[in-house]
């Protein structure tokens, strides 16, 4: 049986840790090159598989040492900021078309993106406590996986809507400043800890 009320605070509490976090930006820079529903597609299949494996096996995860986890999101984003400033500029009034993207192709990116980007992350953990401590699994996943779907879905989006406003050129670049300061940061709090 489904508790709503548990299903409601989990929710709430993913949607409002993982809104600032790097899912709404990844959301955002591929929601302006490829169409939304071959990225919502990617992203929210692995979403799902993060929510099953932390409610699954969630104490385990909290067990990685945090040195290492911090190394491998700080490698990845300046992985993912180099990328981005060394894109070529393809014409900035257009994007690579949706049609000419397979499904397989964009959606395995988002897929790939969140599974890497998103492993041992703070909603990740934060979901296997919550599944521990109400000993509800189906309502702690549902309300994760829908608070997540959430965040996503809102970057997506937005990144759609920011297009018409701004060019690509300049969101790519923001982006990729955004996360070589997230690289940088995570670095940081790897040597520090």
């Amino acid at each position: 049986m489904i508790s709503i009320s548990v299903l409601a605070l989990v929710f709430g509490v993913i949607f409002l840790a993982e809104l600032p976090d790097k899912t709404a930006l990844a959301g955002l820079v591929l929601g302006t090159r490829y169409r939304a529903s071959y990225v919502f597609a990617g992203v929210a299949a692995a979403f799902l598989l993060h929510v099953v494996l932390a409610v699954a096996a969630g104490s385990v995860l909290t067990l990685l040492p945090q040195q290492l986890v911090h190394v491998i999101t700080g490698v990845l984003f300046l992985g993912g900021a180099a990328v981005l400033l060394r894109s070529k500029g393809e014409d900035e009034e257009e994007v690579r078309r949706p049609e000419n993207q397979s499904f397989w192709k964009v959606s395995g990116a988002g897929f790939m993106l969140i599974l890497v980007a998103e492993f041992g992350d703070l909603t990740q953990i934060m979901t296997a406590n919550l599944a521990a401590r109400y000993d509800d699994p189906l309502s702690v996943g549902l309300g994760a996986v829908l608070g997540l779907w959430a965040v996503a879905g809102l970057g997506i989006v937005g990144g759609k809507a920011l297009m018409k406003r701004v060019p690509l050129r300049l969101i790519t670049k923001i982006a990729a400043l955004v996360m070589l300061a997230l690289g940088v940061w995570s670095l940081y709090e790897a040597v520090a800890a």
